[in-house]
């Protein structure tokens, strides 16, 4: 069964493999989170070193 548009993974659908539009909106969506979560995580363990000690 051909299903024209991409492949399906786990019930749901996925882009085409050649959809770089996509690609790249998910690749910045990531650096922009791990961008703002890292000193935040980092901001977070100090404050925990701080109340252990």
């Amino acid at each position: 069964m051909s299903r024209p548009g991409g492949a399906w993974f786990l019930g749901k659908k996925m882009a085409p493999a050649n959809d770089i539009k996509a690609a790249k909106s998910t690749y910045e969506g990531f650096v922009n989170m791990v961008k703002w979560a890292t000193p935040a995580i980092c901001v977070l363990v100090f404050v925990v070193i701080l109340v252990i000690q």
